[in-house]
């Protein structure tokens, strides 16, 4: 666990660990043990303040830290939980500078140091308890610490002592150490770090990553989760493999799961009482040098039981046995005659064993293995031995060089689709030497005129030049494989129309006669127009618009591929003109006449309106241009008429 300050809460939580995770680990097994060992940072600066006050407390304030350390083995493994309650409790936070801690130092004494640890021959756990990242190797330089983690124990007292003198361990030393001493990592770390540790997880075989809460309060839960999850997936192993061997892996799991390569090294989810089976094919591709046996051992990770193979190279062949020593056949008995070819005795050389080594003056000789006027050497592909030239063997036991300056070989011809000679030939000096009705540098051309044949018996249809087994088409309006599709030619539509009629809608002129005249192409629906092939694919192709016996428009393309193939992609729907709608029409017409009506008593009031405000308009004019006075209107009658009475007397 990380006491670091910032896990201060943390600690609180797990002091009451030990009883509590004991209880929850007695439902899975019987035989259960738990230690407790805890990390800060290297003591050296500049992880830490070297100041006498800091190196006290490295604490602010009057918080009351411990001093700071690298690893601390507090508890060995042990079966009573009570001791480790106690032991925890009395633990105390300590403090660093830097944000990344000094964990991997503690996972590598964790992993070394067996004995004081108090590892069993069991499954064995490592819970890797933090909220910060990790220093890595490397990183020790900052503090002046250069030499390497030599992956050795330096436990005294139970604390780590070297922690100033050697750098961090790295990675791959780290899945070392801990796949040596079967330990499986559990990293119990917070969310902010979980991308960090991931990765890590993808690094290091059989380990796991539980997401901690902020106080640790779900550690028990975590390591249930994690031990589940690593007790139900076996991984295989192995040690390093001599130079020239190969190991392949091929799982058969659960379900009928299969896997290969990296794959087949794993099978996942299981559970107590199944089986699972592995192939493995070990493959020496050479003999070792000194013909020694080796050995190699496969394992399950986590588990301690392992498979030792003992490989024995068989590097001679079963007619060596049966040589004849001294034989007549290799210049007088100057070597041993074994499958067809001589072994010299020591002091010997050549085809025959004819030369002695004593006797070969190699500059004498170099002249019978050069070509004329080249100053290579068995063409640089061999050595010169005794005169003549000895051709270099290569890994490839399919590839030679020949020849009697090793000029030729049988790997250095044109290709084709990456094969000598297209697969159509045989490479002899460099040269292919074509299969029949093959041709070419590469042998890639066919002389095979089948695929030109057109349907008409013709050889791309009198319309192109078969050339290497493709038709060449010498009139630009055909294409195709063998010239026969027209893009401009009228017909190819109505030609196919009826056809596609029938199958598609079972409908039209060959209704009845269709499967005997109508499955010459592989017919294709679709939903829509936008659906169907559109130009510019590799394959001719033409677009069709054709009438059905119903009125009906139906669409289709008709293309052929390169193999000859008639393919045809039609529009699963017709389209058929609909009937007027009357009722609509009516309903229009009569809208329309009344839209009409209205419209024009509109204008025809909006005109008037204008009318009889131009008139008022004038009127008002004229009015205020009048020359008389009001009171002395001529045409003004008063409406008072005064009536004298002639027999009125004024009295």
């Amino acid at each position: 666990m990380d006491l670091s300050y910032s896990m201060k809460d943390d600690l609180e939580n797990v002091k009451s660990l030990g009883t509590a995770l004991m209880l929850e680990m007695e439902k899975i097994t019987s035989d259960f043990r738990i230690g407790f060992g805890s990390f800060v940072e290297k003591t050296v600066m500049p992880y830490i303040s070297t100041t006498p006050a800091k190196l006290r407390n490295p604490c602010t304030g009057d918080q009351n830290c411990t001093s700071p350390f690298s690893y601390k083995n507090v508890l060995s493994l042990t079966s009573e939980g009570n001791k480790f309650n106690e032991l925890v409790g009395k633990q105390h936070i300590s403090g660093n500078l830097d944000s990344p801690e000094g964990g991997f130092d503690a996972i590598m004494q964790v992993a070394v140091c067996g004995e004081q640890i108090g590892w069993r021959n069991v499954t064995r756990l490592l819970v890797f308890s933090t909220d910060a990242g990790f220093h890595f190797a490397g990183d020790g330089k900052l503090g002046g610490i250069v030499l390497p983690n030599d992956g050795k124990c330096h436990l005294e007292n139970n604390v780590y002592t070297m922690s100033h003198y050697y750098d961090y361990p790295s990675i791959a030393h780290l899945v070392q150490k801990l796949s040596e001493n079967n330990i499986q990592t559990i990293f119990a770390v917070t969310e902010e770090f979980q991308a960090v540790y991931k990765e890590l997880k993808n690094l290091i075989p059989k380990s796991a990553v539980g997401t901690l809460s902020s106080n640790s309060s779900n550690v028990i839960q975590l390591i249930i989760d994690a031990y589940n999850s690593l007790s139900s997936e076996v991984i295989l192993e192995n040690t390093k493999l001599p130079k020239g061997v190969t190991i392949s892996y091929k799982s058969f799991c659960k379900n009928g799961v299969n896997g290969t390569q990296e794959e087949g090294r794993k099978c996942s989810n299981i559970s107590i009482g199944d089986e699972v089976i592995f192939e493995i094919n070990i493959t020496a591709n050479e003999c070792p040098k000194k013909e020694q046996n080796e050995t190699i051992k496969i394992k399950p990770l986590g588990f301690t039981e392992e498979l030792e193979i003992n490989l024995q190279f068989i590097c001679e062949c079963q007619c060596q046995s049966e040589g004849e020593p001294n034989s007549p056949a290799c210049h007088a008995g100057n070597g041993t005659f074994e499958c067809g070819a001589c072994r010299c005795n020591e002091g010997r050389i050549g085809r025959l064993c004819e030369c002695s080594t004593d006797e070969v003056n190699s500059e004498d000789m170099d002249a019978y293995c050069r070509r004329e006027n080249s100053t290579e050497i068995c063409s640089n592909n061999g050595e010169c031995i005794c005169g003549q030239c000895v051709c270099k063997k290569r890994e490839n036991t399919n590839e030679v060089y020949s020849g009697k300056y090793c000029e030729c070989d049988n790997f250095n011809c044109d290709r084709s689709n990456g094969l000598i000679c297209g697969g159509n030939g045989i490479c002899k000096c460099r040269v292919c030497e074509c299969f029949p009705n093959f041709t070419g540098s590469a042998c890639d051309c066919s002389l095979d005129t089948a695929p030109c044949m057109a349907s008409n018996g013709q050889i791309c249809n009198g319309r192109g030049t078969c050339e290497c087994g493709t038709c060449n088409c010498t009139d630009p309006k055909f294409q195709g494989p063998t010239c026969e599709m027209c893009q401009t030619c009228v017909g190819v539509c109505a030609e196919h129309k009826d056809c596609v009629q029938c199958r598609a809608f079972d409908k039209g002129e060959k209704k009845e006669t269709c499967s005997q005249e109508c499955m010459h192409f592989n017919m294709t629906r679709v939903e829509s127009r936008d659906k169907l092939p559109q130009p510019g694919q590799p394959d001719p192709l033409s677009h069709c618009k054709e009438k059905d016996v119903d009125d009906c428009w139906f669409y289709f393309t008709y293309s052929v591929n390169s193999n000859g193939e008639a393919n045809v992609h039609v529009v699963e729907t017709p389209e058929c003109p609909s009937g007027p709608d009357i009722i609509p029409i009516v309903a229009g017409v009569v809208a329309g006449i009344v839209l009409i009506g209205l419209a024009l008593l509109l204008i025809w009031k909006l005109l008037m309106i204008i009318h009889d405000r131009r008139e008022f308009a004038k009127f008002e004019k004229e009015k205020m241009n009048a020359k008389w006075d009001t009171g002395e209107n001529p045409i003004y009658k008063s409406a008072v008429t005064t009536v004298v009475n002639p027999k009125y007397e004024g009295k």
